[in-house]
């Protein structure tokens, strides 16, 4: 009489046997000529095609930092993409938005960021590092949502100021530092 084995289906939480999900893993190799490494970050080879080259972590950095959206494309090609990305002609050669204070530019040594976080805490950019927290808790406590339930504004202000002073005072300085 020949003896029954026992299933290698346990039930649960086991749905199978021991090593059933041990299937070989497909690994891209690296494109670039003579590399055996892994290739784990896709490129595109050509702008507007969906092919895509598989480079490990050296050969995606160097292939990015050579890379030309426009190389393979021809002129009036190139130009017509940017005027459908700007919506008017010759707008990406305007697009330059450190040139005219945009976006994090300083002012007064200051920058936008800064001072729209200044603001929000309703304070001068030139408060100490003592002023911002003591006003920050002030605003924490007027403005949190345990003491304003149901408030949508008051919550949103209380945000605001939260990221204000994440902004404003560097993690070092929370810690006992001084910022300036």
């Amino acid at each position: 009489m020949a003896r029954t084995r026992a299933k290698s289906d346990f039930g649960f939480p086991r749905w199978g046997g021991y090593g059933r999900d041990q299937d070989a893993a497909t690994v891209q190799q690296c494109d670039a000529e003579g590399c055996t490494e892994r290739g784990d970050h896709p490129a595109r080879k050509s702008p507007f095609s969906n092919e895509r080259w598989h480079f490990c972590e050296t050969h995606a950095a160097e292939y990015n930092r050579n890379w030309d959206f426009f190389r393979s494309v021809s002129e009036e090609d190139a130009r017509r993409f940017t005027d459908e990305a700007d919506g008017s002609a010759s707008g990406y050669a305007r697009a330059n938005p450190w040139s005219d204070g945009w976006g994090g530019a300083e002012t007064d040594g200051v920058s936008r960021a800064d001072r729209a976080a200044y603001d929000a805490l309703d304070l001068d950019p030139g408060a100490s590092t003592d002023e911002i927290k003591a006003q920050f808790r002030r605003l924490a406590k007027q403005y949190h949502p345990d003491r304003n339930p149901g408030d949508a504004t008051a919550r949103e202000r209380f945000h605001a100021v939260r990221a204000a002073y994440d902004r404003l005072v560097p993690k070092t300085a929370k810690t006992g530092g001084s910022r300036r």
